[in-house]
């Protein structure tokens, strides 16, 4: 799944990636905690340790929390990966959200 980050929020103890993608998107670390691999495909900056959360304001908006990212800024494009068709299938309109595009590619 890409999404893009949206805002960089520092906190005293924390700094989150608030990304445009939410739990309604893709579901299954906020059901069961899956764990799906984040990389930054823009950065080349050092490693951070960030918490990547969604837009929808729920306390299981979370992707992932203490993880090692690239820096991260506003508009940098990540991939979360291994989400596949099982994570689109889950998808749902909650809080009047969309659901998610799907784009076919043949490039490998």
């Amino acid at each position: 799944m890409i999404t893009r980050a949206t805002y960089i929020k520092h906190g005293t103890c924390k700094t989150f990636i608030i990304v445009d993608a939410g739990m309604n998107d893709l579901v299954r670390p906020a059901l069961y905690d899956a764990y799906h691999r984040i990389e930054n495909l823009v950065s080349d900056k050092p490693d951070g340790l960030y918490d990547v959360v969604g837009p929808v304001c729920e306390s299981s908006d979370v992707f992932c929390k203490d993880r090692r990212i690239p820096g991260t800024q506003r508009g940098d494009i990540l991939a979360m990966r291994s989400a596949g068709a099982y994570g689109e299938a889950m998808a749902f309109g909650y809080n009047c959200r969309e659901l998610p595009k799907s784009v076919l590619s043949t490039d490998l």
